[in-house]
Order: C-alpha cells, then sequence, then structure tokens
C-alpha cells in the first residue's frame, strides 16, 4: 500500500493538478483569517473549506492516471488496493494542508486564554471531521460510481454544500460547536470527538462502496 501511495502522489505533483484546489484555498484562507482574530472562529472557517478541497483532491487522484497505466496497477496490486490507495493520496495530501493552516491560525490567532495545545488539538479535531467527510464526498462523486465529468463536478459541489448545512452532519456539528465555543464565557475548547467518530465511519462506508464497486465493474 505505501508503494502505491508513493506512485499516486508522484503522479498528482507531477501533473499539477494539485495546484487548483490548494490555490483557491490559500486564497479562501487568505480572504477570511486575519491575526489577531478569534482563534475558534478563525478555525472553524478555515476548517470549513477543507470539505469542498478534499473531496476535489480526492476526485484529481481517481482520474488523473490513463486508463492504460491503471489497468496495469489493478493487475499488479489488484482493483481494490489500487482504488483505495488514489483515495488516500488524495485525503493525505488535504489532511496536510489542514494540519499547515490549523498550526498557522493557532499561532496567529488571538487564543482568549485558551492554551496552544486546546486550540490546536480542537482544530486539529476538527480538520479530521472535514477532511473525512471530504473524502467520503469525493470518493462518491467520481469514478466508478459516477463516470461523467459534468455530473461528477456537480455531484461534488451539491455533496460538499449538503456536509456544512444538513442538520446532524459531523461537519455542521463541529463548526457548531466551535461557534458556540468562542462566545462562550469563559472561552474553552469544544471536544468533537463524537463528530470524528461518525465521520470516520461515514469515510469508511463510503471508501468501501467505491471500491467494492470498482470491484464489481471489472
Amino acid at each position: 500500500m505505501t508503494a502505491l501511495i508513493h506512485y499516486q502522489t508522484a503522479l498528482l505533483l507531477r501533473s499539477q493538478r494539485w495546484l487548483a484546489p490548494f490555490l483557491v484555498y490559500a486564497a479562501f484562507a487568505a480572504v477570511g483569517i486575519r491575526p489577531g482574530d478569534p482563534v475558534l472562529d478563525s478555525l472553524g472557517y478555515a476548517v470549513a473549506g477543507l470539505v469542498p478541497v478534499t473531496a476535489w483532491v480526492v476526485r484529481i487522484c481517481l482520474v488523473q492516471e490513463p486508463p492504460a497505466a491503471r489497468a496495469v496497477t489493478a493487475a499488479a496490486a489488484g482493483r481494490v488496493r489500487a482504488h483505495l490507495a488514489t483515495i488516500l493520496t488524495g485525503a493525505l495530501a488535504a489532511l496536510l494542508v489542514g494540519v499547515v493552516t490549523v498550526l498557522a491560525v493557532t499561532a496567529l490567532a488571538d487564543r482568549r486564554g485558551l492554551t496552544p495545545l486546546a486550540a490546536g488539538t480542537a482544530g486539529l479535531t476538527a480538520a479530521s471531521v472535514c477532511v473525512l467527510t471530504g473524502t467520503a464526498v469525493g470518493a462518491l462523486t467520481t469514478r466508478p460510481l459516477i463516470q461523467a465529468r459534468g455530473w461528477s463536478l456537480a455531484a461534488l459541489l451539491l455533496g460538499s454544500l449538503l456536509t456544512l448545512v444538513t442538520p446532524g452532519s459531523p461537519v455542521r456539528t463541529v463548526l457548531t460547536s466551535l461557534t458556540t465555543a468562542a462566545r462562550a464565557t469563559p472561552v474553552t475548547a469544544p471536544s468533537p470527538w463524537s463528530s470524528l467518530l461518525l465521520a470516520l465511519t461515514l469515510a469508511t462506508a463510503s471508501v468501501s462502496l467505491a471500491c467494492r464497486a470498482t470491484a464489481w465493474r471489472s
């Protein structure tokens, strides 16, 4: 699996397709986050953007390999393992960007009595929830479940939006907890572990479905 992830990462870096989602995310963060803003509000804004970005990067990874090369990889490693490694590559790339963003926001924002560890832990947990949910969206909105590019992009955008606004969604729950905690007196860092567990469950189920669909289509 490690070799497959290294291979997919090399493809992603060489293709430079990662530039678009990550530059859009950088612009999104630069516009909405300013040094000295309340840390929990800033973290909530920063991690919310990780949902569509993760879905976008996962989709890029799933369509970047030419069909002939994809067939060779599937023959060598198995369709399910190759598909799983591709999804993990996109998710790990987005998670890395999320970790860097959370650490930067924690360092620059006004923590208002929160320790760096408390604020950073809350931010990293929330970022993990958003990356896991974005991974689920990306896995479900591209091949092999949706082949047409137009429908795939439309489903990706709609799925990302729904995760942000649907009551009970782990993303909405964790963002609400950050916003509520930022306005509490005294300010305390939330512990959204239940949202993390739900996001992990949804991501596992979605990725499993996508991998099984890949095997069925073979």
